[in-house]
């Protein structure tokens, strides 16, 4: 026989308008204010503990200097890239 799991509640206040968006879209999912919260939490939480993870894999000195040497003494850019930047600016930047 699978155990129960263990529900907890909590609690939170938040400005009017920021209430406001998340009742939007939770309306637009078709869901409850709560059932919108509970599924978007989870996701939230395991992308802010992967992006906190990923900073700490750079921490290391040794890291941090190769990472700056990198940056410092860059290749030069393909002139491919160089075109294809020039474009860019032409077309979103007049």
């Amino acid at each position: 026989m699978a155990k129960e799991p263990q529900i907890s509640r909590f609690e939170a206040s938040l400005p009017t308008e920021m209430l406001a968006r998340v009742e939007r879209a939770a309306a637009i999912q078709g869901r409850t204010l709560a059932d919108f919260v509970v599924a978007a939490a989870p996701e939230a939480a395991c992308r802010a503990i992967a992006e906190a993870d990923l900073v700490r894999v750079a921490v290391a000195v040794a890291d941090q200097q190769r990472i700056a040497e990198a940056l410092v003494n860059a290749p030069a850019c393909a002139p491919a890239l160089e075109q294809a930047f020039r474009r860019r600016c032409e077309l979103f930047d007049p």
